[in-house]
């Protein structure tokens, strides 16, 4: 017996091989297709990032058309008795750069993100109104094809959509009942920041095409990242491909949209609405801000009566990606402060 039972087991080694043999090559085509796409085709496994933390985060992606305009955005929640939040992305970003700030936002609020005219899925038209109220004007119409107004809504813009969400807060002040600005363009500066010096130093040598916001081979996108980011992060050389292989097709886009916020029109839009701003507004900016200058918040804090202050130390231009959990949370005290305050208004 004890001998027909080893000849058995000897008999079922082949098939146990045969088995984790077949489970290994099943666990390899991923892994396989997983390798290949990380070194050939980076900027997919960047979408493919992002469809998946969208997914994970519960945002669903919809469309919506203004006449013959179309909007993309991404949303989460309905709206309640809390102020839903729009929220406006910087120049050539798109709506999932709040993915990182939405992780640590409440499932029930409700959050739209919306890709800014020209950007990833909105409408792109050589003749479109790309200015900073050109581009107010068509955010108004997107708030008008969803309905977000029907009651006052709470706006977030970082960067050029901070610049965009304060002349929005100016000319629709009954859309919205606060405001929040993330290092907002559109503001004169007593100093200069870094990149407004390589500004003028390619001006100067007239080579204004080489705008450092609008890298176009992997070295460019390691200096734009050390430019708007205070915090070094580690990007590997595939990565920082993919994301300039993503960025390529619409570089042409993204130079004559910038000539165009850039431009005398734009420059200092929020500068020239601040005062028309009524609406309670918080003033989140990093202070090591490369891009554009800190002393913009006391810009702000100066002009707009209802206005909350807050510089993080030891944080850049891309605040949403250095600090997402502290920009979550001074927007949601931001908020409870709002109500609390309301509250106490109707009790008195």
């Amino acid at each position: 017996m004890w001998w027909r039972g080893r000849a058995v087991k000897s008999s079922m080694d082949p098939d146990v091989l045969n088995m984790f043999v077949i489970a290994g090559g099943t666990l390899a085509i991923p892994i396989l297709a997983f390798v290949a796409s990380f070194l050939l085709w980076p900027s997919a496994l960047i979408r493919i990032y992002y469809w998946y933390w969208r997914r994970a985060l519960g945002m669903q992606v919809r469309y919506a058309n203004y006449d013959d305009y179309q909007f993309c955005y991404s949303y989460r929640g309905r709206p309640g008795y809390r102020p839903s939040i729009l929220m406006l992305h910087g120049f050539s970003a798109h709506k999932d750069m709040w993915l990182s700030i939405v992780k640590f936002l409440p499932k029930n609020l409700h959050l739209v993100c919306v890709d800014m005219p020209g950007h990833e899925g909105t409408t792109r038209s050589a003749l479109d109104d790309y200015s900073i109220s050109g581009q107010a004007k068509r955010i108004h119409q997107f708030v008008e094809c969803i309905k977000l107004n029907r009651r006052p809504f709470h706006l977030v813009g970082t960067s050029m959509g901070g610049n965009v969400a304060g002349v929005y807060a100016a000319q629709y002040p009954e859309d919205i009942c606060s405001l929040t600005l993330i290092c907002p363009a559109g503001l004169p500066s007593t100093t200069d920041s870094k990149f407004i010096k390589q500004l003028r130093e390619l001006q100067e040598s007239n080579s204004i095409d080489r705008i450092p916001l609008i890298p176009s081979t992997p070295e460019e996108m390691a200096d734009m990242l050390k430019l708007c980011s205070y915090v070094r992060f580690k990007v590997p050389q595939q990565i920082l491909q993919g994301l300039v292989d993503v960025r390529i097709p619409h570089n042409d886009f993204y130079r004559k949209l910038f000539l165009e916020i850039v431009d005398e029109k734009s420059r200092h839009s929020l500068h020239e609405n601040m005062s028309k701003i009524k609406a309670p507004t918080q003033v989140i900016w990093g202070k090591q801000d490369q891009v554009l200058d800190v002393s913009g918040a006391s810009v702000l804090a100066s002009a707009i009566p209802d206005c909350h202050v807050y510089i993080l130390e030891n944080c850049g231009h891309s605040v949403v990606v250095e600090r997402p959990r502290k920009t979550a949370n001074l927007i949601l005290e931001f908020l409870a402060l709002l109500h609390s305050t309301d509250n106490n208004k109707k009790q008195a």
